[in-house]
């Protein structure tokens, strides 16, 4: 048995920089093969690399507690921290840092009013938004397709769903960027204490979603809860609230990585990518291994509640874990030649991106069809689509939700 230690002397320990994911793959699968489970000093996690190790650990929710999922990686600086106090965002969490019996409470009411029926309903909608912004930008014969369609598409999608109007739209986007970069980034304390002051308005912008509901009844996911409540279901209106704070958040930042990061790995792989011009009834597989490859959120957090082994390697009781999911998605043991991209791959849907067990994902299905939909129109509208040359990728400086900033096409 091994005590997993920050070794400076072991390779993929020390190239390892959890908030640069630029290409963290190597380094990932060099971790797998020397030190799959080792202690990141800078972070003061332990981190886990391989697919059966990450998967046992979402499985057993009781040993190793989503309780810090949502915690900022960097203590939050004394003014940033009482500016957030004072706002009511303290323990503030939707589904994925609860655990049972809140988490089941509570995702058995949300699951009633936020499920595929509904997503279904809005397919037609979503479709008709993806050919307006593709037909807004398909004259031009360029364009940076994540600003003119990944970034407000699924913004639109997921607050169609919440109720929120479109002239919100950005508002909401940039707090929800504050959201990102104050919890998983490595942010100053002078960006924390405009980050937090992001989210005291954020948050407020939440808690109003529910008042108006219990004045005006409406169709949408916080007019269903409120409606819940009201004959009986225990929820809070805190807890309505805080559902919003993190599907107004998750239900889209996640889906534009998405759809950026599979537009890239497709034009990369340029056959992939003429592959479903020719047969889109490809697309829907082609999306799981885009989630596979190159997923939105590439680690997760767990604490463990107790010493535990998992790989070979102690873990003492209140640790901190970070589950490397882009690193275990492209485990060789799970899947073959993992580090390719084949969009005709059997088990491709076996990965890990949408987490596992209890806390598996509730929109994941709403995230694919969008990925469908986009991928369909592009295909069908832009087959000659590519990527511009000699552009360099930038990606957004945080531990988990990896997407290109910008990603300049031509066609």
């Amino acid at each position: 048995m091994n005590t997993a230690v920050g070794c400076p002397f072991h390779k993929a320990s020390e190239a390892y920089k959890p908030f640069d994911l630029t290409n963290p793959f190597p380094v990932y699968k060099q971790a797998r093969e020397e030190e799959p489970i080792f202690f990141n000093e800078e972070l003061g996690y332990y981190v886990v690399t391989r697919f059966q190790d990450i998967k046992d650990i979402f499985g057993n929710w009781k040993v190793f507690t989503s309780e810090n999922a949502q915690s900022p990686f960097k203590t939050i600086a004394p003014k940033a921290k009482a500016l957030m106090d004072e706002g009511g965002l303290v323990g503030l969490s939707g589904l994925s840092g609860r655990i049972p019996p809140d988490h089941t409470r509570i995702r058995r009411i949300v699951s009633m009013a936020f499920n595929m029926s509904r997503f279904k309903k809005l397919e037609p909608r979503i479709r008709d938004l993806a050919v307006s912004m593709i037909e807004d930008f398909s004259h031009k014969g360029k364009t940076n397709i994540i600003k003119d369609l990944a970034y407000d598409l699924p913004a639109h999608v997921i607050f169609m769903l919440l109720g929120v109007p479109n002239e919100d739209v950005q508002q909401v986007k940039s707090w929800a960027e504050s959201r990102l970069l104050l919890t998983w980034g490595d942010l100053s304390e002078d960006e924390q204490l405009t980050h937090a002051q992001n989210l005291v308005k954020y948050w407020n912008y939440c808690q109003a979603l529910v008042a108006q509901r219990k004045e005006n009844p409406t169709d949408d996911l916080p007019g269903d809860l409120v409606r819940y409540q009201a004959e009986g279901y225990e929820i809070t209106d805190r807890e309505i609230a805080a559902m919003c704070y993190s599907a107004l958040f998750a239900g889209h930042e996640t889906t534009t990585s998405l759809i950026g990061n599979g537009i890239r790995e497709l034009l990369i792989h340029r056959k992939s990518w003429e592959a479903l011009c020719q047969n889109p009834e490809m697309i829907p597989n082609a999306v799981e291994e885009i989630l596979r490859y190159s997923p939105s959120i590439v680690s997760w957090r767990r604490r463990s509640t107790e010493e535990a082994i998992i790989g070979g390697v102690s873990i003492p009781a209140g640790s901190n874990i970070l589950l490397l999911m882009g690193s275990g998605n492209r485990d060789e043991t799970q899947f073959e030649n993992g580090e390719i991209f084949d969009i005709e791959r059997k088990n491709a849907n076996q990965h890990l991106s949408m987490g596992s067990g209890i806390h598996f994902c509730l929109g994941a299905p709403l995230a694919k069809l969008e990925s469908k939909v986009v991928l369909e129109e592009l295909t069908k509208r832009l087959p000659n689509l590519k990527l511009t040359p000699d552009q360099t990728f930038e990606f957004a400086h945080n531990t988990s939700f990896r997407a290109p900033v910008a990603l300049e096409v031509e066609w």
